[in-house]
């Protein structure tokens, strides 16, 4: 589904591919490279391959509109020596880091890296009319490559990330849902021929996240508390956000979040300490509110005529879910409320999300 293409491959896709091919060995072709890399033993120096899948069918609601479906492959680095020569990260990358310095953090105890692809599909609240429907949400796709740089020290972790890519009919988010409807048995929407056009978007966010206290008893049991604030730059979204999440369970892992839906938030920090082969898990809640000047798919095409309406200029989510952690392994499931994004819209949008990892 999330590669469902028909013989098209967007820039984005191409340049993904070439980056993720590599990521479990990292250098693949350079044995030097990869001895060096593997030499690395500490959990911390471990990289975590994940998938999340996003769908409003999760939200238990039998919605299918708003943000209806999404997909994320993503991986976080080992901790790394730096960005442009540690052999951990694909020669690729290592490239293109040469020119994004102005993104890489300083001043940290320790360095790590995420790269990620994802497609995303915005529809309006009725599928069956193949007019367009003035009044609500435009249909629109995106499919969005992006490279983001952690930066780490003690209880503090800053983010910068680049996404880049296409919105519009070459994302291809029309044959996706389409593909995964068929799969369900539910029936297609029939107004895509009117979603926005084709534009390059660029979105730049930067977010800091402090854990503001963390409890834990001789038992495992324990909680953590932690604030963020970030803001979002470009024509894909500008925006000033702020939040917070709060954790409950037994043996909690030391990574400063567990990586709730905004997009700064896929950044995670490498785990300090796991207990191999003993199941662990715990409970969450976050909330996340943002001052929103610009979101193409509510405002439309910048540079072309498209459908548009009227959107509200503060959005909240608040999410809440569970996460299970065993070996190498990390699934978690939440859940999301987002308060109303644009004046008329019905309903309010809940949806779910499931993220799966595996450290590597």
């Amino acid at each position: 589904m999330f590669f469902y293409l028909r013989n098209r491959v967007s820039l984005p896709l191409a340049i993904a591919t070439s980056c993720l091919a590599g990521l479990p060995l990292a250098a693949t072709g350079q044995e030097a490279s990869q001895a060096a890399c593997s030499e690395r033993t500490l959990l911390h120096a471990k990289g975590t391959l994940n998938l999340r899948i996003d769908n409003d069918m999760f939200g238990g609601l039998d919605q299918d509109q708003g943000y209806s479906n999404g997909f994320l492959m993503s991986w976080v680095s080992p901790n790394l020596v730096n960005y442009r020569d540690d052999p951990c990260l694909p020669r690729i990358v290592r490239g293109l880091n040469r020119y994004l310095e102005f993104l890489q953090p300083g001043g940290f105890d320790e360095q790590n890296m995420i790269i990620g692809l994802g497609q995303m599909m915005y529809t309006p609240n009725d599928r069956r009319p193949s007019d367009l429907i003035p009044d609500d949400r435009p249909f629109a796709g995106a499919l969005l490559l992006s490279l983001g740089y952690n930066a780490r020290r003690g209880d503090s972790l800053r983010t910068s990330q680049i996404r880049f890519g296409m919105v519009g009919p070459a994302a291809r988010a029309k044959q996706t849902q389409n593909a995964w409807h068929d799969l369900i048995g539910v029936d297609r929407f029939h107004g895509w021929d009117h979603q926005l056009r084709n534009e390059a978007v660029v979105q730049l966010l930067h977010e800091r996240r402090t854990r503001v206290t963390r409890q834990a008893g001789a038992d495992g049991w324990g909680w953590d508390l932690t604030r963020h604030w970030g803001a979002s730059l470009g024509n894909f979204a500008t925006y000033a956000n702020t939040g917070g999440e709060w954790r409950f369970g037994l043996h909690l892992p030391d990574d400063l979040g567990t990586a709730p839906l905004r997009p700064a938030g896929e950044n995670t920090s490498p785990l300090h300490a796991a207990r191999n082969g003993d199941w662990s898990g715990h409970l969450f809640v976050a909330l996340d509110a943002r001052w929103v000047l610009h979101d193409i798919t509510l405002d439309g095409n910048a540079f072309k005529a498209s459908h548009n309406v009227d959107k509200r200029p503060f959005v909240a989510d608040i999410g809440y879910g569970a996460a299970v952690y065993h070996g190498a392994w990390r699934i978690a499931f939440a859940r999301y409320h987002r308060s109303r994004e644009f004046r008329g819209q019905k309903d309010v949008p809940v949806y779910g999300t499931i993220t799966i990892g595996r450290r590597f």
